[in-house]
């Protein structure tokens, strides 16, 4: 018990050092030489009371009362609880995932193929082999600089 206090005593040391050591260095110096220090100078001496509490806004004094305050939350829990009552009694209708995949597929199967889709896996591994040979880059240019007097290559 008493190692914990002396702990914090010096703890309570320490903060109060650093927070009184690093005051100081808050303290505005003007060079007195500098041409503008006198208006610097007025500059600080004719705000050194600002801010002052008249310049700060009143507190608003509409804001509820705990009454109103507890008021609204019983109608937030209410309409809550009303929610969930309604949400329990939704029926459900999706199942077995399985069953409803398989339903769909079903449905999907059922549908009359587009020309496009019907193509062979041949058709599309030419297409997709004329679309990499478009796509291939053009040989590099000779940038080998050219003998002076005969101009571009």
């Amino acid at each position: 018990m008493n190692a914990q206090q002396a702990k914090f005593v010096i703890g309570l040391a320490v903060v109060s050092g650093a927070v009184s050591g690093c005051a100081g260095s808050f303290e505005a110096e003007t060079d007195a030489a500098s041409p503008i220090a006198p208006r610097i100078q007025a500059l600080v001496d004719g705000n050194r009371e600002y801010p002052r509490w008249e310049n700060f806004p009143q507190a608003t004094t509409d804001a509820p009362g705990p009454v109103e305050v507890a008021a609204r939350v019983q109608g937030l829990t209410g309409a809550g609880a009303s929610l969930q009552t309604d949400a329990e009694r939704i029926e459900w209708t999706l199942g077995d995932p399985t069953t409803l995949a398989n339903e769909i597929t079903a449905r999907v199967d059922a549908q009359q193929m587009a020309p496009v889709t019907a193509e062979t896996q041949a058709e599309v591994e030419a297409f997709a082999e004329q679309a990499r040979r478009r796509a291939e880059a053009p040989p590099p240019i000779d940038r080998t600089p050219a003998p002076s007097g005969d101009g571009p290559r």
